[in-house]
């Protein structure tokens, strides 16, 4: 069933699993704020019985990053360019560049869990999208970079956090502030891939991987999800205490003792 398919972004739904593709591959998929407008609306739209949620691209790239149009004075049209965002205040900078943001932050949501299945290139904002979800599956052709810096912007579309928590700080910041390419053999070594296969065998790859996910009883991965998310923040005797504290949740609930 496809319940959205508009400027760049298509996204179905079959049972317990959905699927938003990244289908201009005229273009590598490159992104603009409308696209992120749709990839926010896919978000919103994802039925509350989905349990994961695989992101996938058409064609060689999967993202090749911003539309270079967003570096041209007059921008896209009806959008403000970027020496429009430039001349605004504070305020309203920062609440367009929050708007852009929301086509990043679903993907984490604790009751899905999401996938970048990764072909070609993922560059900049590209990066930022796969680094968004919870689990990345790549093409051993691959390659990750992190241009922002070299444009003398910087990474702003929340993949920050999920790189320096993945691979840390010294790592990241040569990353971000070289550009360089991350290939698909040093992903999947520093933890950016958790796999890495040959594109025969990047479907098959992606469904047991989604299969697999969906094995689990959902209330169960649910608060495994919200451990693991929330134990960067906690001490290690807050996150026993969360630990006690979800075992007694799913306890109750298997007893049938919860209302």
């Amino acid at each position: 069933m496809t319940l959205l398919d508009k400027d760049g972004v298509q996204l179905t739904v079959d049972d317990t699993v959905a699927t938003v593709t990244l289908n201009n591959p005229a273009k590598r998929n490159a992104q603009s704020p409308a696209l992120w407008r749709a990839l926010a609306e896919a978000g919103k739209l994802v039925p509350g019985t989905v349990r994961v949620v695989v992101l996938r691209a058409e064609g060689k790239s999967f993202s090749a990053g911003l539309d270079r149009q967003a570096f041209t004075p007059e921008g896209f049209d009806g959008e403000p360019s970027f020496l429009d965002m430039a001349r605004g205040s504070d305020s309203e900078l920062d609440a367009t560049i929050a708007g852009y943001q929301e086509a990043f932050t679903w993907w984490r949501r604790n009751d899905i869990v999401s996938i970048a299945a990764v072909q070609g290139h993922a560059v900049g904002a590209g990066f930022q999208l796969a680094l968004a979800c919870d689990l990345r599956v790549c093409v051993d052709d691959a390659q990750f970079a992190m241009r922002e810096t070299s444009l003398g912007l910087v990474p702003d579309l929340t993949g920050t956090h999920p790189l320096v928590g993945l691979v840390g700080y010294a790592r990241a910041l040569e990353i971000c502030a070289t550009g360089r390419f991350v290939h698909a053999e040093e992903a999947e070594r520093t933890g950016l891939a958790n796999l890495v296969v040959p594109a025969a065998e990047f479907d098959g790859a992606v469904q047991d991987l989604a299969a697999a996910l969906l094995a689990a009883p959902r209330d169960a991965l649910v608060e495994t999800k919200a451990l693991l998310r929330g134990a960067v923040d906690r001490t290690y005797e807050e996150q026993r205490a969360a630990e006690r504290a979800a075992q007694a949740r799913r306890l109750r609930d298997l007893a049938g003792l919860t209302d």
